[in-house]
């Protein structure tokens, strides 16, 4: 995997990456962005949108943290959602989307080199710690 094929991310992001962050200010997940602003595993959705936008492994994962748009735009989501620590994950996804927030949050916490990083916050704050169990089965 090249960084090249994380252009279906860039390109999926691109006109609406503003109304997610806005979302994700505001606390509340509106409209339908899930799966390529918070991408998880291959293999987790059965949807064409989640195969198309699920991550083959933590090698890409890794390109991913580190592409400079990608990587900076999935740690600054993580962090808006992180600003409503009154909030449980269903509250700000809704119950399907709060599960495959999980799932982006292990697969990166996974990747990340980072110790205490925002995707291991998440986990902590929202899960209570307890990573995404289909997910690590996988990897």
């Amino acid at each position: 995997m090249t960084p090249a094929g994380l252009e279906r991310f860039v390109e999926a992001q691109a006109t609406v990456i503003d109304t997610a962050m806005e979302e994700l200010r505001a606390g509340r997940k509106e409209t339908h962005w899930m799966w390529f602003v918070f991408p998880q595993l291959y293999g987790l959705g059965r949807s064409r949108k989640a195969q198309k936008y699920g991550i083959v492994d933590l090698h890409e994962a890794r390109l991913y943290l580190e592409h400079p748009l990608l990587g900076h735009r999935l740690h600054e989501c993580f962090r808006l959602v992180l600003q409503h620590p009154d909030r449980r994950a269903d509250d700000i996804f809704g119950t399907v989307d709060a599960m495959k927030f999980r799932s982006c949050a292990t697969l990166f916490d996974r990747a990340s080199a980072t110790p205490n990083s925002v995707f291991h916050s998440a986990l902590k704050h929202f899960y209570g710690g307890k990573a995404d169990l289909e997910t690590v089965r996988l990897l």
